[in-house]
């Protein structure tokens, strides 16, 4: 069996309302590429990447000259046509990659009638338990969906989320409004959910003086972990020497020099293991075994995906054994989904595990085409920019915080 064709395109699918981000950016939609890779046999297996357009599409062109008449199969191979280590000096192929292996996988679980996690191991889990993953947002009159900016309304919306969707684990998306408004927000959610457990992500916004204050200033609740206060391992390491909660990461240790960096001098504690930003599934899964090793935490990490790379995310987060913390997952705050039958659905807190051959999921191609137009319509979003402040801060209302770069307040 040999790959016969690539195909990439880039689709653009609404979010029930903007979510902002840290320094800020904002998400405005999801713009994927969505790639199909087809063999010889006519099997065709699917594979997803982050970000798109015209780039995008061109990247994969571009693979068809390496890739066309190789065996799925050969992997390692595979890894090496497209990431070797002198092509790696001059392109950034990690998610080209991820998605190319993740088709492969797929063509190989059909070809053999068994499900991805099977190849890669076998299942330890039936079920993937996620966290609610809360943004601070605009409120969109028109879809009715309300806007999240005080404590009040996060704990609001995460009540709603709680209620419709069974989660006991919550993250936030900070570094949006000055820390002693999020420090207050995230006691809110502490207060409001004294059971449930807590994850809090700057996304590297603050300094590394701000994230010593405010770890300290949250030590005393059920924290999982703080993710990424700050940037470079340099700084994690400083904020980790000073505080007693652990420090997680998606942003500073995505590739195994980095982990290895990490694991001779450690500033991160849970390693976030994306099968987007690792380059695959199987890097992932080595990258768990590494971790198992060290003693380092591991979770599934996510990076706005649709239903194929939450597929990937199941299948992984299935096979790993040292998976102590429910995943993340963008995936709620879709209005839609790709896939045939519709959106995966949550029950508890968790998501069910595919265990139909490859991974799981088929496109529906009446929507492939619908979200692509989408795309083609709307173009990308100013992802870098959030349209509401052109300063660090995204301004919090006057009525409530006079001064909005106000820095924050140590309760400690």
């Amino acid at each position: 069996m040999r790959i016969k064709d690539i195909r990439a395109t880039t689709v653009t699918v609404p979010l029930e309302t903007p979510l902002l981000h840290a320094n800020g950016a904002h998400w405005g939609r999801f713009v994927r590429t969505i790639v199909e890779v087809e063999t010889d046999e006519g099997l065709v297996g699917l594979g997803e990447m982050g970000g798109g357009g015209e780039s995008a599409e061109l990247a994969f062109e571009g693979l068809k000259y390496y890739l066309v008449g190789h065996d799925p199969s050969q992997l390692e191979a595979l890894r090496f046509k497209i990431m070797n280590p002198t092509a790696s000096l001059y392109n950034n192929r990690t998610q080209l990659h991820a998605a190319v292996e993740f088709a492969c996988l797929d063509i190989l679980g059909q070809d053999l009638g068994v499900p991805v996690h099977t190849l890669l191991g076998g299942k330890l889990r039936d079920e993937v338990s996620f966290a609610s993953y809360l943004f601070f947002r605009y409120g969109d009159p028109e879809t009715g969906w309300g806007e999240v900016r005080t404590a009040e309304q996060l704990v609001e919306h995460a009540s709603i989320l709680k209620e419709e969707y069974g989660f006991t684990s919550h993250k936030l998306k900070g570094g949006v409004y000055p820390p002693h408004h999020e420090l207050a927000c995230y006691r809110a959610l502490a207060e409001a959910f004294p059971a449930d457990a807590l994850r809090y992500d700057p996304n590297c916004a603050l300094s590394v003086e701000e994230g010593i204050r405010f770890g300290k200033a949250i030590k005393d609740l059920k924290n999982d972990y703080y993710e990424d206060p700050t940037w470079g391992l340099n700084g994690m390491r400083r904020v980790r020497e000073k505080l007693d909660i652990p420090l997680s990461t998606n942003t500073v240790v995505v590739s195994f020099e980095q982990l290895a960096a990490n694991i001779l001098d450690p500033g991160a504690d849970v390693i976030l293991l994306d099968t987007t930003f690792w380059g695959g599934i199987r890097p992932c899964v080595k990258a768990a075994g590494v971790c198992e090793t060290f003693q380092l935490g591991v979770a599934v990490h996510s990076s706005g995906e649709l239903g194929i790379q939450l597929a990937t995310m199941l299948h992984l987060g299935a096979v790993v054994p040292n998976l102590t913390f429910s995943a993340d997952a963008h995936y709620h705050h879709l209005t839609d989904d790709l896939v045939e039958g519709g959106k995966f659905e949550y029950r508890d807190g968790a998501i069910e595990v595919p265990d139909t051959p490859g991974l799981g999921v088929q496109l529906d191609r009446e929507k492939l085409g619908r979200y692509a137009e989408l795309y083609r319509e709307l173009g990308g979003y100013p992802y870098d920019r959030d349209p509401g402040s052109p300063n660090r801060y995204a301004l919090v209302p006057k009525q409530r915080f006079a001064d909005p770069h106000v820095r924050l307040k140590v309760l400690i």
